[in-house]
């Protein structure tokens, strides 16, 4: 849960680095800095002949404790608009903010140390209760004033922010190691993929990476065959037609790309829920057909945003194990159940336990009657019940056409991470979509509900996860190479790629390491670059004895151990099978 006060603390820390960076450069416009995850941001537009960085880090937060130390009061004012506008009137951004407010709106400023801020707040009431010592200036990036790219590219400036310097402390440390298992840092080093700043959020995958990507979907194809999914697939681009009574060509436009052929618009797919509609459509279906659950690992196309871009975590071509299930409204309670129990038994084979459920209810600005809502919340209730899981609402965060789960699992470092979801959806399958319809037992046209999942989201994102919770020491059923084959010198050559081949007649990814060069630097590389779980050292008496010597992945806390060739392959099979993430 958001600790409300905590980030208050956060915020009224922003207001004072931005009181700290108007007194060190004055001339510097503000706009906004709110509270985030873990601390805060402030967009300013310093003036041509400051060049803010990182250097100057030290001057604010110096500034930032003297203010603190003065136990300056937080005070709330109303004001009318005229007032505010006065007030502000060398700061732009703040003006537009106010000219662009309702007239009906309760406009406030907070003031501290006589540096007066527009702000709904609300804020500490005294410096006091701001830790001058728990606090820290993180980075500096770009930002467009209000993410328009056609605005004014403005300074942002991150900071940390918590209650004690030890939490500080402990959360700097935290930053270090993820620093370390960056994943776009690892997959270089680990000739995983490349990206080409060519060609903006598109993921090349080398042979390594694509071991662990096809492994992945190979395991993802054999488990939804065993909850009842049929595999299928779709066009990667359809009619303009399509996509317009589907209502995405009004409400996502901007986030597709667009071609055309014979005069006719097409767009390629940003998201796979058309074509399942289309496939259900494709002949009459019964009740008896219900439900009917389609899965597709969808390749989608996004025009994210550059700036928002980020190795294979933001992407904008991907890959989705989706599925849109088709059923009843009865039979929306034991589909959301049965879907919660595949997603934890998948979460469990990566190493995930920790789960938190977000349960969104209706929005504001949502489609279809309120009696629709409330069964659809209710049979959400019920299932996750039905499934054992405990959920945090979030009241009014539902699509606008229907509730939905958000699963949230955590990582070795305790990040949290949204992956899998699954949306009640009354709307796409109706006749004023789509006009999905199935005959029911009473002999009249119904429209079906449709279930939209995916437990991993896209499988770019969820590598790169993968990659920084193992730090790239993947378990053995994911590791690209498991067994690594070493002969102590080319003597032994022959017997290292007989082993090499009686692992690869049992399915275990291997690669026998016969060049000219040493043992030991062979084994560096195995450990350092490939984080290979075992590696065979092979010389007279393993040829002799039909026999290997194991060096166990240092991470395992495991001994060197000599090992029949049958019993080794054995081990490693049982490894695989079982999905144990050790060694």
């Amino acid at each position: 849960m958001v600790d409300e006060k905590l980030q208050t603390v956060r915020h009224s820390c922003a207001h004072v680095m931005a009181e700290a960076v108007l007194n060190l450069f004055p001339g510097t416009k503000i706009a906004i800095g709110p509270a985030i995850d873990n601390g805060f941001y402030y967009d300013f537009d310093f003036p041509e002949t400051t060049r803010f960085s990182e250097e100057q880090f030290a001057a604010v937060e110096k500034e930032m404790r003297r203010i603190i130390s003065g136990n300056h009061d937080f005070v709330r004012k109303e004001v009318s608009k005229e007032e505010a506008l006065k007030l502000f009137k060398d700061q732009p951004y703040k003006v537009e903010l106010i000219n662009d407010l309702p007239e009906s709106s309760v406009i406030t400023t907070y003031e501290q140390d006589g540096y007066i801020d527009l702000c709904r707040g609300p804020h500490v009431a005294n410096t006091k209760e701001i830790n001058g010592q728990a606090f820290k200036l993180t980075k500096v990036a770009g930002a467009y004033w209000r993410g328009d790219s056609d605005r004014q590219m403005l300074t942002r400036v991150y900071a940390v922010c918590f209650y004690k310097p030890q939490e500080l402390k402990d959360y700097l440390t935290m930053l270090a190691e993820a620093e370390k298992r960056d994943h776009r840092k690892l997959g270089v080093e680990m000739d995983l993929f490349h990206l080409d700043p060519e060609d903006p959020g598109q993921i090349f995958w080398h042979p390594n990476g694509w071991s662990i990507y096809t492994t992945i979907q190979d395991y993802m194809r054999r488990q939804i065959r065993r909850d009842g999914y049929l595999e299928v697939n779709t066009p990667a681009i359809m009619p303009r037609s399509l996509w317009e009574r589907s209502g995405h060509w009004g409400h996502y436009q901007k986030n597709m790309f667009i071609t055309e052929s014979e005069k006719r618009l097409f767009a390629i797919k940003p998201m796979n829920c058309p074509g399942a509609i289309e496939i259900f459509k494709s002949k009459q279906r019964s009740y008896k057909d219900l439900p009917l659950r389609l899965a597709e690992f969808g390749h989608d196309v996004r025009n994210e945003p550059s700036g928002t871009l980020h190795g294979v975590m933001r992407v904008r071509g991907f890959v989705q194990d989706d599925a849109h299930i088709l059923c009843t409204e009865e039979q929306i309670g034991s589909e959301v159940a049965k879907f919660c129990r595949l997603l934890r038994n998948i979460y469990r084979d990566f190493g995930f336990n920790d789960l938190v459920v977000k349960f969104s209810t209706m929005p504001e600005d949502h489609v279809g009657d309120l009696a629709t809502w409330e069964h659809a919340e209710k049979a959400l209730a019920d299932a996750c019940h039905e499934a054992g899981l405990e959920y945090e609402l979030q009241p009014g965060e539902g699509a606008f056409y229907g509730p939905k789960l958000e699963f949230k699992l955590y990582d070795t470092l305790g990040r949290e991470w949204q992956c899998g979801t699954i949306q009640v959806d009354y709307q796409l399958p109706s006749a004023e979509r789509l006009d999905a319809t199935y005959i029911g037992s009473d002999n009249q046209k119904h429209h079906p509900v449709m279930l939209h999942r995916a437990v991993l989201g896209s499988f770019e994102r969820f590598i790169g996860i993968l990659i920084e919770n193992f730090a790239g020491n993947f378990p053995t059923w994911l590791a690209f190479e498991q067994v690594a084959i070493v002969p102590v010198s080319n003597n032994y050559d022959e017997y290292a790629a007989k082993v090499n081949e009686a692992l690869l007649a049992n399915d275990i990814r291997t690669n026998a390491y016969l060049s000219d060069d040493n043992m030991r630097n062979k084994i560096k590389v195995i450990t350092k670059e490939h984080k290979t779980p075992y590696i065979l050292v092979v010389g007279e008496n393993e040829q002799k004895d039909g026999t290997v010597t194991v060096r166990f992945r240092q991470s395992s806390g495991l001994e060197q151990k000599t090992m029949k060739l049958e019993e080794f392959i054995a081990y490693v099979q049982e490894k695989d099978r079982t999905r144990f993430v050790g060694i």
